[in-house]
């Protein structure tokens, strides 16, 4: 009875997990990007320049892809020195108390040929939310010159900072705030084979 049991387990479990392999972002070939809104005239875009994350993807059953994504807080830059700073201090990020932005995925939806819904965790400044994350790919995967396995992934979604603790503000003379609450978030993926 235990010998059969342990073939059941060698050709019913274990192939669950054998078609599930492991990539990992390529930062030089990837971009986490945000915009907002300024003075409720025009969008401040930024990104952080320190991302690193492990993606599994299951070929037989897209619902088990895994996404672990991690920044690094103090990465942001918006190409202007002072803003950046602030940004780092505790009216924002706080990076000293906060380093690492997380998202880890919890539910995969098939919503097209080629697109997905990655419901997960995004955790700032210590706060953990909830938020659905529109994905386009992942591409199928292709050979590099050096002979790594590679492919892609683009992905939107859309946050209010306040749901994260990010409240600092100024009101307008003339109506309005210095910083809008919404913030969108672009990212280009590049993923290596391990």
């Amino acid at each position: 009875m235990k010998r059969y049991s342990a073939i059941i387990l060698v050709f019913f479990v274990i192939p669950i997990f054998a078609y599930g392999a492991t990539w990992q972002i390529d930062p030089d070939h990837s971009s986490f990007q945000f915009k907002v809104r300024h003075l409720m005239v025009s969008n401040v875009k930024g990104d952080f320049t320190k991302v690193r994350g492990m993606i599994t993807i299951d070929e037989q059953n897209i619902a088990n892809l895994k996404v672990d994504i991690t920044i690094d807080a103090a990465s942001v830059n918006t190409g202007h020195a002072k803003r950046d700073e602030h940004l780092r201090n505790a009216d924002f990020f706080d990076v000293t108390k906060y380093p690492t932005i997380t998202f880890v995925s919890k539910k995969i939806e098939r919503t097209g040929a080629n697109t997905l819904k990655v419901r997960g965790d995004l955790i700032i400044r210590g706060v953990t939310k909830e938020i659905t994350v529109d994905v386009e790919g992942p591409t199928v995967e292709v050979k590099d010159p050096g002979g790594n396995f590679r492919r892609g992934a683009t992905a939107t979604a859309k946050i209010n900072r306040q749901d994260f603790g990010i409240m600092w503000n100024r009101v307008l003379d003339t109506g309005g705030v210095v910083v809008g609450d919404e913030v969108n978030i672009y990212v280009e993926v590049e993923l290596i084979k391990k």
